[in-house]
């Protein structure tokens, strides 16, 4: 017959495979399954309760209730901590560090070693789902800043009697928007030859303008580039890089227009300066940093009807 000493050996190895168990199926669970798996490991834990509790009892000669056959057990109390486990995320590393430590015999009499990389992975695991945790939290009681812009550009529109023409967030939105609002005022695009093609197109040829400005005023712009200026050019004429403030302002210059841009409840205005030959045009940029998925993007701003 197993002695009581023997007993609780055997119950606190069983206590300690369970935890591995547990750990393991927690690990592998997906959001959608969590919940599955902490029911499952709490009903796990229940049994390995009550049986190791009747085992406890049957051993102390308390007399067992059965029922159809089986041994009926009385509700557990949770007054035992070696065998009561909280619920969370934290009780599995806990559990599992307290099963270790305990000097459990091996066959030849001898404590066991302490398994302490299974300690480490088992803390780790528990620790980046607790980050996992944090973090979502945290985004949730973040403000919705695509909204929050989107609100303030609304208001803007609405004061200044504008309404907004989307534009494909294609990486030349700065170009197609200005070429748009030049085509509203009558602007010709080709500055050089006065030749216009599709509406597809046009953003190619405010490109071409904004690149040979750059180009024939190089000491105007060289001081706030980052490479030699051909390549800078070359990028703004012939592939799809975004254009910036150095672009607005080379377009301002060419095309004789003032350039008001509405960002977030706020505006910037780009002037031509005093060289143009009229008195410049107003045209109107939407810049948005959180509205569009790739990141920075124009519109252009009609005058509302």
């Amino acid at each position: 017959m197993e002695s009581l000493e023997e007993m609780q050996a055997r119950h606190r190895k069983e206590q300690k495979d369970l935890q591995a168990r547990i750990t393991q199926k927690k690990k592998g669970a997906t959001k959608k399954t969590r919940k599955g798996v902490n029911s499952e490991c709490e009903e796990l834990e229940r049994q390995l309760k009550e049986r190791q509790e009747q085992e406890r009892a049957g051993l102390d000669g308390e007399p067992v209730q059965e029922v159809d056959g089986v041994p009926a057990l009385d509700e557990p109390s949770n007054e035992d901590p070696a065998i009561a486990m909280p619920n969370g995320v934290d009780h599995v590393t806990e559990s599992l560090e307290k099963t270790t430590i305990e000097a459990t015999p091996s066959e030849n009499g001898q404590p066991r070693k302490r398994n302490r990389q299974k300690e480490r992975l088992a803390r780790r695991a528990a620790e980046q789902e607790a980050a996992v945790e944090a973090a979502k939290k945290e985004a949730a009681n973040q403000p919705d800043r695509k909204a929050v812009e989107r609100e303030l550009m609304l208001k803007e529109f609405e004061a200044r009697g504008l309404t907004e023409k989307l534009i494909r967030p294609d990486g030349h939105c700065l170009f197609s928007a200005v070429a748009d609002q030049l085509s509203q005022a009558g602007i010709p695009l080709d500055t050089e030859s006065g030749a216009e093609v599709r509406e597809d197109q046009r953003y190619i040829l405010v490109r071409k303008a904004a690149a040979r400005y750059i180009e024939q005023h190089a000491d105007d712009f060289v001081a706030w580039l980052d490479e030699p200026l051909d390549h800078y050019v070359h990028k703004i004429r012939d592939t799809a890089e975004w254009g910036g403030h150095l672009e607005l302002l080379a377009i301002a210059k060419t095309y004789n227009v003032e350039i008001g841009v509405l960002q977030n409840g706020g505006a910037q205005t780009i002037e031509p300066g005093s060289d143009g030959p009229s008195e410049p045009k107003k045209i109107w940029l939407a810049y948005y940093r959180h509205g569009f998925g790739l990141g920075e993007h124009y519109n252009s701003l009609r005058r509302a009807p």
